[in-house]
């Protein structure tokens, strides 16, 4: 058996007294709903991730490759009808409503248009994915965001220098738009980029029209077609914009080691390139976003990107892995398929609260064990891997089969077959 261990684990220790600090699990409305704790799952844990690989090596630590990070996204809240107060001992990172709400102290759960269908959207799917999301139940779980990416927007500005919706498929516009989803109890995210142009190039950037857009739009925004202008010039530009837009705001943002620099500008940031709907892609996306696990915490979240569980590419226990390992990095988790068409084990997938909504209390750990290589294996994690003493005895709760062994000592081990995980909650007895 090769058993390789992730050097750091996914939460550190500087970011577990943050998540263990009162006023972190208070309701969130203004950015995400409080139904997803993952700053519960993690607190007072050390996570990680134990993976089995044909050629043995890091699992969680590969070489970083640059310029990946090639998107910057913006999630602004259009018609907040409630904030909520908390503890203003944490970092807050982009908040413009006077401190009266503390922006992302729990990753954003919702669904994106862009990994299924690209281009190809109007405002009837909007709505019917709206609609989706309530009567799927996915809503009531904690996805709130319905979140139009790009090719929404006319190629030109009209006579004000404003974006313009595109008459052919956003003809009642986008303020109708968000009423319709805001009436479902929903919160709407529009597309827009740091560039002149967005990345399809079919409509404009907000590049020189911050202060403009960031009143007009509720947007994640990308970074094409920028003038070769620095983002540590042109992010701060619209942080500064939203800031003074009279609402509250949830930022993220990517390129050149955001997790470096942007604390001090948003919310959250791409720590990658796009995913695919395939292994491979998933599985790079996972090492590279976890040289950047140190800086995850309330206010400030990595983005591995979006999920692509439901759109076929992979099977199902790669899907399972992919959503255990973005939970478990505290990633944002939204959905990437048509949820008009959810089949029963997309849904079982996405809706499984004990992977995302358990509560790590009580010196609780949260390990994942990984089977990345090609053929069966066994996986295992010892308690000095977990820094357990020796002595502990724990009842071992597997979060996808929703059962519980008791009384496991020294280690905990699972035969995986290829690309299959376990997901436990290890609570001391």
């Amino acid at each position: 058996m090769v058993r390789s261990v992730s050097k750091s684990s996914i939460l550190s220790p500087s970011i577990s007294w943050i998540l263990g600090t009162k006023g972190v699990h208070g309701s969130d409305s203004i950015c995400i709903s409080a139904i997803y704790p993952i700053s519960d799952l993690i607190q007072s844990a050390n996570l990680k991730v134990f993976t089995h690989h044909k050629h043995g090596g890091d699992s969680m630590n590969m070489a970083w490759k640059k310029g990946v990070a090639l998107w910057l996204w913006l999630l602004l809240l259009l018609f907040i009808t409630s904030t909520s107060s908390s503890s203003a001992s944490h970092r807050l990172l982009l908040d413009n409503n006077n401190g009266s709400s503390l922006l992302g102290l729990t990753p954003p759960m919702g669904w994106n248009s862009w990994n299924h269908f690209d281009c190809q959207i109007n405002e009837d799917l909007i709505r019917q994915t709206a609609d989706a999301m309530v009567s799927t139940g996915l809503s009531a779980l904690g996805y709130h965001y319905i979140n139009i990416d790009d090719c929404w927007g006319e190629l030109n500005r009209d006579s004000q220098d404003n974006l313009v919706a595109k008459a052919s498929t956003f003809p009642s516009g986008i303020k109708a738009l968000a009423d319709y989803v805001h009436s479902k109890g929903l919160k709407l995210g529009i597309y827009s980029d740091a560039g002149n142009q967005t990345c399809s190039k079919t409509m404009p950037g907000s590049l020189g029209h911050e202060e403009q857009d960031a009143k007009t739009f509720a947007s994640w925004y990308d970074n094409c077609n920028n003038n070769n202008i620095s983002p540590k010039e042109r992010y701060p530009r619209m942080s500064k914009a939203l800031l003074n837009s009279g609402r509250s705001i949830f930022f993220s943002m990517g390129l050149e080691d955001p997790a470096t620099w942007a604390p001090g500008v948003g919310n959250s940031w791409r720590t990658t390139g796009d995913i695919k709907d395939n292994w491979d892609s998933m599985t790079s996306l996972a090492d590279q976003n976890d040289k950047w696990a140190s800086y995850a915490g309330p206010g400030g979240w990595n983005d591995p990107d979006m999920l692509e569980i439901g759109n076929g590419g992979m099977t199902t226990e790669e899907y399972r892995a992919h959503f255990s390992i973005w939970a478990l990095a505290k990633a944002p988790l939204l959905i990437g398929c048509d949820i008009r068409a959810l089949d029963k084990t997309t849904k079982e997938l996405l809706s499984n609260s004990e992977v995302w909504a358990g509560p790590l209390s009580g010196n609780k750990v949260a390990v994942i064990l990984w089977n990345r290589s090609s053929s069966k294996a066994k996986v295992t994690a010892s308690w000095s891997d977990l820094g357990l003493k020796s002595a502990t005895s724990v009842h071992a709760r597997d979060l996808w089969e929703h059962s519980t062994t008791s009384s496991v000592s020294g280690e905990i081990s699972a035969e995986l077959d290829s690309h299959v995980c376990k997901m436990y909650v290890l609570t001391p007895n």
